[in-house]
């Protein structure tokens, strides 16, 4: 099977399979040009409620594919970066399920994630340095966010590999599970971001991510929403909330 994205969708779930064995599930550059497209689809669907990126087999993704990035290193990092910055936009919550190596660009699309589940055996590094790369900015701002300015200047001077019990001490993973647990554990974790309120959870990321103009746009879509109403009936009733917001161009529930 030729280097490609996999993808699917089941209970609510987006699933993105990075599917290149034969390179530790490195990205070539046809990968990175897809992803956006793909993920687009995935944010119009209103099946979708949230996202899962991982790699196929016991690897997340080794980083960039070299031998397929045969134009400028400007032409090959702004690939990467409009990948990873697509990965970031994604309305709707996202999760990294890791196994094995997460390193170079595959810890661009980890960190670009909202959450990001390992297994135990994980490595983790950011090796621009490595290769004499000028990490980009928006980058390297997403990982200061994530782990303190003193872990990722670690991470970017030295290049190494850091193990999963610290990427969890320092916030660059949520949880660590052992291998037979995390897939069991992002299922599980993935139906519960289904069951909320997209609502709450795509305003709640874009506050989170720095946006400040949108508190009017966020207020007018919550009065029109319906899901704070249906969240208290369900309360007071003791059943499942049924929300029915979704993102703008995902459906007729969509807010303007």
């Amino acid at each position: 099977m030729e280097p490609q994205l996999l993808h699917s969708v089941a209970d609510g779930i987006a699933t993105v399979v990075i599917h290149h064995p034969a390179k530790r599930n490195a990205m070539t550059a046809g990968m990175w040009r897809a992803l956006p497209p793909l993920l687009d689809r995935l944010a119009a669907d209103p099946a979708v409620r949230a996202l899962v990126l991982t790699g196929e087999g016991g690897t997340f993704c080794a980083g960039a594919d070299i031998s397929t990035l045969r134009g400028s290193s400007d032409e090959a990092q702004g690939l990467a970066v409009r990948a990873e910055d697509a990965l970031a936009a994604f309305p709707k919550p996202t999760l990294a399920a890791v196994r094995g190596y997460c390193v170079g660009g595959g810890s661009q699309l980890a960190a670009a994630c909202d959450l990001r589940f390992a297994e135990a055996g994980a490595l983790f590094g950011v090796t621009p340095a490595k290769l004499g790369i000028v990490y980009p900015a928006s980058a390297t701002r997403r990982l200061v966010s994530l782990v303190g300015p003193a872990t990722a200047k670690y991470l970017l001077f030295s290049g190494e590999l850091i193990d999963a019990g610290r990427a969890l001490r320092t916030g660059l993973v949520d949880e660590v599970l052992t291998g037979d647990e995390l897939g069991k554990r992002v299922a599980e974790f993935t139906l519960v971001l289904a069951a909320r309120s997209l609502l709450t959870q795509a305003s709640a990321k874009e506050f989170a991510n720095g946006r400040t103009d949108r508190d009017a746009h966020w207020a007018e879509q919550a009065r029109g929403s319906g899901d704070t109403a249906e969240g208290v009936a369900a309360f007071l009733e003791r059943r499942p909330p049924r929300f029915t917001w979704s993102t703008p161009g995902s459906g007729p529930t969509a807010g303007g």
